[in-house]
């Protein structure tokens, strides 16, 4: 018998009454990840200070070899990649390992939440805090005098994207392997050492030969030449995109391998 509208539609109701739960406990979680971040001190140290200031300081005063006649053109894109990394690695996995030791992924996993939802909130929050950490490093570098001329915010977006997804698993790999304070201080000295050899604030041009072929066979590497690419409507070496991708394809399956939960 040929299905009928009436009938289309009320399973199509049915469906989204089936989905509402799940759809309002991932976006509760959702809200928690969000909250629990925000109150976390060293995370909104990382996740919007630290870029902030590193952007003013460097854009105003003229020390660092960028190459440009102003330096906000070169830090600007890097400061974004830069934030792009604290937030999907280094804050994700710290947030992440702590929950880990003190007993609340466990507690979690006996909650009608599912695995799925969890990751999911856990990416939305990520996310959000992504788009406002964009959102206040503009306003900062269009009053430090930068302009989009000729922008590719498309690539911009894309090589942020694939970024975010290799960076949150190095950053679920960290959490999931190691104790929490370990990965407190594997995260900050990773991200230490990439903030200053990865093209971010340093030109990889700069660099000795060698350190700059590493540095561009890394996710930091690879999405700083992407970002400045964009940004300085330049062209964006084809092995960028290759590495970034072949970065969110090994870290997160890397990630759900070692992960555990407990």
């Amino acid at each position: 018998m040929a299905e009928t509208g009436q009938d289309r539609e009320g399973a199509t109701v049915s469906s989204l009454r089936q989905r509402a739960p799940a759809l309002r406990a991932g976006t509760a979680q959702t809200r928690t990840e969000l909250t629990l971040t925000l109150r976390n001190g060293e995370s909104v140290l990382l996740t919007f200070l630290i870029p902030v200031l590193l952007l003013t300081f460097f854009s105003l005063v003229d020390v660092l070899p960028t190459g440009t006649d102003d330096p906000v053109e070169f830090l600007f894109p890097g400061v974004l990649a830069l934030a792009v990394m604290s937030t999907s690695m280094v804050a994700l996995a710290i947030a992440t390992g702590f929950e880990r030791q003190t007993g609340v992924l466990k507690r979690l996993g006996s909650t009608p939440l599912t695995r799925g939802q969890l990751l999911g909130a856990k990416t939305a929050s990520m996310a959000v805090i992504e788009v406002a950490q964009i959102t206040v490093l503009t306003a900062v570098a269009l009053m430090l005098g930068f302009r989009f001329d000729g922008t590719q915010i498309l690539a911009a977006v894309g090589g942020a994207a694939l970024a975010s997804i290799a960076f949150a698993g190095l950053g679920l790999l960290l959490a999931g392997t190691l104790r929490a304070l370990t990965t407190l201080a594997a995260a900050n000295g990773i991200y230490l050492v990439l903030l200053l050899l990865s093209g971010m604030i340093i030109p990889l041009d700069k660099l000795p030969d060698p350190v700059a072929t590493v540095a561009r066979l890394l996710p930091s590497g690879a999405l700083a030449e992407v970002i400045h690419g964009a940004l300085g409507a330049t062209t964006i070496p084809t092995q960028a995109w290759l590495v970034l991708g072949v970065w969110a394809l090994v870290s997160p399956v890397a990630a759900a391998r070692s992960f555990r939960w407990e």
